[in-house]
């Protein structure tokens, strides 16, 4: 292993280790840069080799989190194509995500409400680019008109994310009713988005 390897891997190791320490009573500002290099087996002066100081790692856990679940979903979508229902296996691979990753999606939760302005804006950024290529794919998949895609995609994504804030200290059987109920949700939004945009169309008429 080369030395721009090893630091990559250190740098990793940081990251990991930071996400790690998160959990329901521990948020990311309240961590310290000792137990993050703790936990990446690192010296605390290593750790400014990777990351100008705590906000940094900070800002980059955010990037990590909404580039992680961004490609999740990419990747349901692959599996929409082969078949099978789009809410379906949208809800279901969040949800998966979630109980999988619960300290990843934790940062999202909390910093989007968090007392930072740098890291709130960040997560706003990372659900911007979700709602993005969610409106994206409305567009390409069933047609509708860009304004009303966003304005759908923009709903199903704030209400997939508040029943993630649900999901992620629920039971197994609880979870199960909350991604019942988003998906019931989710197919009320859809309905309704073409319901308006063919009454905008007739409007045109």
């Amino acid at each position: 292993m080369n030395r721009q390897q090893q630091k990559q891997q250190t740098r990793q190791r940081i990251i990991d280790g930071a996400f790690t320490l998160l959990d329901d009573n521990k948020s990311f500002t309240t961590i310290s840069l000792r137990e993050v290099a703790r936990e990446a087996n690192i010296a605390p002066t290593s750790f400014y080799r990777h990351f100008a100081d705590i906000n940094e790692l900070g800002l980059t856990l955010v990037d990590e989190s909404g580039l992680a679940l961004r490609q999740l979903m990419r990747q349901a979508r692959k599996r929409i194509a082969s078949g099978g229902s789009i809410i379906n296996i949208s809800v279901d691979t969040f949800i998966e995500f979630i109980m999988s990753n619960p300290n990843v999606f934790r940062l999202l939760l909390r910093e989007h409400t968090g007392t930072s302005a740098s890291f709130r804006a960040a997560v706003k950024r990372e659900i911007q680019h979700f709602t993005e290529e969610l409106a994206d794919y409305i567009v390409d998949k069933i047609g509708t008109p860009m304004p009303i895609a966003y304005i759908q995609s923009e709903a199903m994504v704030k209400l997939v994310f508040s029943a993630g804030a649900e999901a992620i200290d629920a039971d197994s059987t609880e979870t199960e009713l909350i991604a019942k109920r988003v998906k019931a949700q989710l197919r009320f939004i859809e309905k309704g988005a073409m319901h308006y945009a063919n009454f905008v169309n007739i409007e045109k008429r």
